[in-house]
C-alpha cells in the first residue's frame, strides 16, 4: 500500500482475510474445535468443507482487492455483505436462541465492526 489513504481503504480487507482464512481450515478439518459436533457422515463432512471453500473463496477475493486495483470494488462490497450478513445473522440468533459462547459474541462484534467500516469506506469513495 502506497499511502495512508490506501491503508485506511484496505486494512479491513487484510484483517478479514487473515482471520477468515485460518477459520476456513478449522471449519473444513477440525470443526469440533469451535463447535460441539460429532461429524460421522460424508454429508456432514461435505457441509463443513463447502463452508471452508466459501470462506477461502471470499478471502482470495479480498486479497485480490488489496493487491489489484481492478478487484478492489468487488472485494469491498463482498466483504461488507459477508461481514454484515454474518454479524446480523448472529444478532438474530442471539435474540431468538440466546447468547453463544464469548468467542462467538466477540466474533459478532468484530464482524459488525468490519462490515460497518467497509460501509464507511464505500460511502466515502
Amino acid at each position: 500500500m502506497r499511502t495512508k489513504e490506501d491503508f485506511k481503504n484496505k486494512i479491513h480487507l487484510i484483517i478479514s482475510a487473515l482471520i477468515v482464512g485460518p477459520i476456513a481450515f478449522i471449519y473444513g478439518f477440525q470443526p469440533e474445535l469451535l463447535f460441539e459436533v460429532n461429524i460421522t457422515t460424508p454429508n456432514q463432512y461435505n457441509v463443513f468443507k463447502a463452508i471452508m471453500g466459501l470462506y477461502l473463496g471470499f478471502a482470495i477475493v479480498w486479497i485480490l482487492g488489496v493487491s489489484k486495483p481492478k478487484y478492489y470494488k468487488i472485494a469491498l462490497v463482498s466483504n461488507m455483505v459477508f461481514m454484515l450478513g454474518l454479524g446480523l445473522g448472529r444478532l438474530l440468533s442471539m435474540g431468538v436462541d440466546g447468547l453463544p459462547s464469548a468467542l462467538f459474541v466477540w466474533g459478532t462484534l468484530g464482524e459488525l465492526l468490519i462490515g460497518f467500516y467497509g460501509l464507511w469506506v464505500y460511502k466515502r469513495k
